[in-house]
């Protein structure tokens, strides 16, 4: 690249350009700094805040530093190029942290009123309570967060403060075990 044609790049490019031809740490510093926060500024237009959007921004730019090798400045300003990346991280994790509802909850149909499914509800409900009860304390906490409270693992571990890979472990577990506890009302 000649002089005159990197006199008119942005520093970003300069730098981003430093990462993908020698793998520039200090390049990719710079990159960050200026990154991260306008990153998270974009996150929290989307509602995406604290550690998700913290989550996010460290996914994309670790994309940023190993594909540093696609980026061309001819088609695209590394502006462009890395909030594309961010963007798609953003809709990665989106469609990640879509949860099904479990097997054991769902609500086939509306219930009728008569006095049998009445009865019939009740002792659903209380078999539930009984394999809600059934868990341990850590794993009813997560459950109950998760789909009574209606919080995404990220928040759960915001609010616990424990790592997300636990919660997803936890809820998990504790699905396995209410399916379990659950399965002679899905036979009837």
């Amino acid at each position: 690249m000649d002089t005159e044609a990197e006199s008119r790049l942005s520093d970003q490019t300069i730098w981003l350009i430093a990462v993908r031809d020698q793998r520039d740490r200090a390049s990719f510093v710079r990159l960050f700094e200026f990154y991260a926060p306008r990153l998270r500024s974009m996150l929290a237009r989307s509602n995406c805040t604290g550690a998700a959007a913290d989550d996010i921004i460290q996914d994309a730019m670790l994309k940023v530093w190993h594909k540093a090798e696609q980026f061309d400045p001819g088609r695209a300003t590394a502006s462009a190029w890395v909030y594309r990346i961010a963007r798609n991280c953003h809709i990665d994790v989106i469609r990640r942290t879509s949860r099904p509802i479990p097997e054991a909850l769902k609500v086939e149909e509306p219930p009728d009123h008569d006095a049998a499914s009445q009865i019939t509800l009740n002792q659903e409900a209380q078999k539930l309570r009984q394999a809600l009860d059934s868990l341990s304390a850590d794993q009813r906490e997560v459950i109950v967060q998760a789909y009574m409270g209606d919080l995404s693992h990220s928040e759960i571990s915001d609010n616990t403060g424990l790592p997300l890979g636990t919660i997803k472990s936890r809820i998990r577990l504790a699905l396995e075990k209410l399916r379990h506890e659950m399965k002679d009302l899905r036979s009837q």
